[in-house]
């Protein structure tokens, strides 16, 4: 074999390349020919990667070149499994909800607690819970307000309502036990398809596409050569998730862990240790240069001053006490009474806090004081 070539016989390029100058001749081509072959040219050996690769400019048919670089997708995917896979094996966190006992309502607690929130905050809210509420009947036994009284300083205290309204359906439809299909987790009320896609696969080890925003960014990088997913889910997002996944639903499930823990230990949004990534030469944005991210604008979300922040304040009165709570204890927390009876008016439309009487409120579902 030509050294020059690998074993289809496409050129090889220096290690800084990467497969964006695929024959622009053959747009459909590029269109057309998986989601790593126009972004990574990364083609295999059969012992492993031999480095990037660029197809000449020739004129050899479209289909003949996809024949060869579809056999060579399959390799280059076998090796991503096995090297995030084996980095997973040796550096995941020991995490309760990871434990093999941990059951599908631990699960599904972990992941209404992680959305939007680190892993260190989730931690002590989540065992106070399990401890409380170990099954979803426990859960569903107690009022609401109580569930919203719990999560504390969580943030996005509508994930509480929402996680007790799972409970809820939980127990009068499946007979306190998570369902296992995932039509009928998504058929939960406050459950997305997120969160059914997940507790479906890490808890019943079902084979699922998981896209939460580690491993959107870990696709965006390593398959689009991109610092940062789009904004929102996409249509192609999903294409390259669906096409990466392993076929055996236990490796899948892994896998879809393995990813996110990838994103939020090594492939982190502000500061990425590629050095310590175990697919760091197969990625297309390093291998590209690490170009910066020229999308819309990524505005992180302002607290201080904010609608978001009153309503923390206002819920913190009525967290503090079992007793009703009166106006004048709410208008203390806040000087801005537009804002502030603003704030009190969307914790009321979300179901958040009650009000018992005028200028007087509770957390849901709460017993009314004794006359």
């Amino acid at each position: 074999m030509d050294e020059g070539r690998g074993p289809t016989g496409l050129r090889r390029e220096g290690t800084k390349q990467t497969l964006r100058e695929i024959n622009p001749r053959s747009e459909q081509h590029r269109r057309t020919s998986g989601p790593f072959f126009h972004i990574i040219g990364l083609i295999s050996h059969p012992d492993g990667f031999a480095g990037p690769f660029r197809l000449p400019h020739c004129d050899l048919p479209c289909a003949t070149i996809d024949t060869a670089m579809n056999t060579d997708t399959t390799l280059r995917t076998a090796v991503l499994h096995r090297e995030i896979l084996a980095w997973y094996a040796a550096n995941a966190r020991e995490l309760p909800w990871r434990e093999p006992d941990a059951g599908a309502w631990a699960v599904m607690v972990s992941e209404f607690m992680l959305q939007q929130t680190p892993v260190k905050r989730v931690l002590p809210r989540y065992t106070a819970w399990m401890e409380r509420w170990p099954t979803p009947a426990a859960l569903a036994a107690d009022p609401p307000g109580e569930a919203v009284r719990a999560w504390e300083r969580l943030g996005y205290p509508r994930r509480a309502l929402r996680l007790h309204a799972a409970a809820t359906a939980i127990v009068e439809q499946h007979g306190g036990r998570v369902p296992t299909g995932h039509a009928e987790l998504l058929a939960l009320p406050g459950v997305g398809e997120y969160t059914a896609a997940a507790v479906a696969s890490f808890a019943h080890r079902q084979r699922h596409v998981v896209l939460d925003t580690n491993v959107r960014r870990v696709f965006a990088r390593l398959v689009d050569g991109n610092e940062f997913p789009p904004t929102a889910t996409t249509a192609a997002e999903r294409r390259t998730a669906g096409g990466l996944l392993p076929e055996h639903p236990e490796t899948a499930a892994t896998w879809g862990v393995a990813v996110m823990e990838l994103g939020a230990l090594v492939c982190t949004a502000r500061s990425p240790e590629c050095g310590r990534c175990p697919v760091a030469a197969h990625c297309g944005w390093r291998l590209a240069g690490s170009p910066a991210y020229t999308g819309p604008p990524r505005r992180g979300q302002s607290y201080a001053g904010t609608d978001r922040q009153v309503r923390g304040k206002l819920l913190a009165v009525l967290r503090a006490t079992r007793d009703e709570v009166p106006q004048q204890a709410l208008d203390a927390v806040w000087p801005d009474a537009v804002q502030r009876a603003r704030a009190l008016d969307g914790l009321v439309a979300d179901g958040l806090v009650e009000p018992v009487e005028p200028g007087v409120y509770r957390l849901p579902g709460g017993p009314r004081a004794e006359p």
